[in-house]
């Protein structure tokens, strides 16, 4: 058994549930940060909806970190039964860990629930020992980890400069990628179209033009904007696409939780939402974005019929000219879809982090992990040798 860690001025406390944090004091530690998915509201509002649950397969078990009183370091960590939601998608080591005989659940999981958008690390009062605390709670996760058989500790979409970090502690890095739109100082939608070549550019155009010619207007809101009743609606849409493509195994969240959104989220919200021209009660379609600072992310969308290209625009080009519009820097459509490179969305690399505690499993994956890596970079590349621009966009997303 691994030695528990020591605390020395610190005192190290598991959580079962968000609330049990005041959300001043947690938000005190997430708020700096740029990622809008580690804030209290928005993974209490994951708890209290019923979409993250024990029952489902996500047991929220938080580590937090205190000096008297004061919580001065927290990370949102879930016990994870299956492997579903986390849209990194790791079978292959769940197949593994069964041919060695190796239990592979539970794991220890850090990211938030359903949610793959870069940016997860440990949360960190500002002015604390960054260092010494990261030690501090990776070696109470060893400890936990040891002592109830959890199989391995992974942490998904991260920081990636946090990454940095973790991999001195020990953690091996895998590499992924999402498709990520980066703003070039474009000074509106006709400058960023400038950056296409002339077939992509009259096809873009022609898709914009599809929805108008439909007879549809879209329209953004966002904040007291939103009426209330469309975040039910928005719940409708998405469980409808979750139906209607057979997604019936990731329809994870709750009605209950879009519709909390509206009391305590609706400032983090953007809705791009299609009406008909002759009727603007009820939209024909909507896709549900959410922003922070400079960075945008597509979360789900919907419509009630088919309508050539909307997705399209719901989803990319009316968020985009959003964005520009605002000094967006970075927006994240959300997961899935080589189609998206042909719209302005590189390849752009994305880690997690992976620790396993069977010997065998940890050897396995530090020798190979090199390999996998390699390939997934030659997928990236293959990826951005066929995008339809101009002149290839810088694809880092920096600090």
């Amino acid at each position: 058994m691994l030695p528990k860690p020591k605390a020395q001025q610190y005192s190290v406390a598991w959580i079962t549930k968000i609330a049990d944090i005041s959300q001043a004091s947690w938000d005190a530690l997430a708020m700096p940060l740029k990622t809008p998915f580690l804030e209290w509201n928005w993974l209490n509002n994951l708890e209290t909806s019923g979409s993250a649950t024990g029952k489902n397969g996500w047991l929220p078990h938080h580590l937090t970190v205190w000096r008297d009183k004061q919580l001065i370091a927290c990370a949102p960590l879930y016990i994870k039964s299956h492997s579903y939601g986390e849209f990194v998608f790791d079978n292959q080591w769940a197949d593994l860990a069964q041919r060695l005989g190796v239990q592979y659940y539970p794991k220890l999981m850090g990211m938030t629930p359903f949610t793959p958008a870069e940016g997860y690390r440990f949360l960190i009062a500002e002015g604390e020992d960054e260092d010494e605390l990261t030690g501090v709670m990776v070696s109470a996760i060893d400890y936990f980890c040891d002592r109830h058989n959890i199989s391995g500790c992974n942490f998904l979409y991260v920081d990636p400069v946090w990454r940095q970090r973790m991999e001195q502690h020990g953690f091996s890095a895998w590499l992924h990628h999402s498709y990520i739109w980066q703003n070039q100082g474009y000074q509106n939608f006709e400058g960023y179209l400038g950056t296409f070549n002339a077939n992509q550019r009259r096809n873009i155009k022609r898709e914009r033009k599809a929805v108008e010619t439909a007879g549809l207007l879209v329209k953004t809101l966002t904040g007291d904007e939103i009426p209330q009743p469309m975040f039910g609606q928005m719940y409708a849409f998405y469980e409808n696409t979750c139906d209607k493509f057979g997604w019936w195994g990731s329809k994870y969240l709750t009605k209950r939780f879009f519709e909390q959104l509206h009391d305590n989220y609706r400032d983090r919200v953007l809705f791009v939402a299609a009406y008909s021209k002759e009727d603007d009660r009820q939209p024909m379609g909507m896709s549900f974005c959410l922003y922070k600072g400079d960075r945008l992310y597509g979360r789900y969308w919907g419509s009630l019929q088919e309508i050539d290209c909307l997705h399209f625009d719901a989803c990319y080009y009316t968020p985009i000219e959003w964005a520009i519009d605002r000094g967006i820097q970075t927006f994240d459509p959300g997961a899935g879809g080589r189609h998206k490179k042909r719209r302005g969305f590189p390849a752009t690399p994305n880690y997690s982090l992976h620790r396993f505690y069977n010997n065998r499993l940890a050897q396995i994956l530090k020798s190979y992990i090199g390999q996998i890596n390699e390939r997934e970079q030659a997928e990236i590349d293959a990826v951005n040798q066929d995008l339809p621009f101009t002149q290839l966009p810088p694809l880092s997303l920096g600090d």
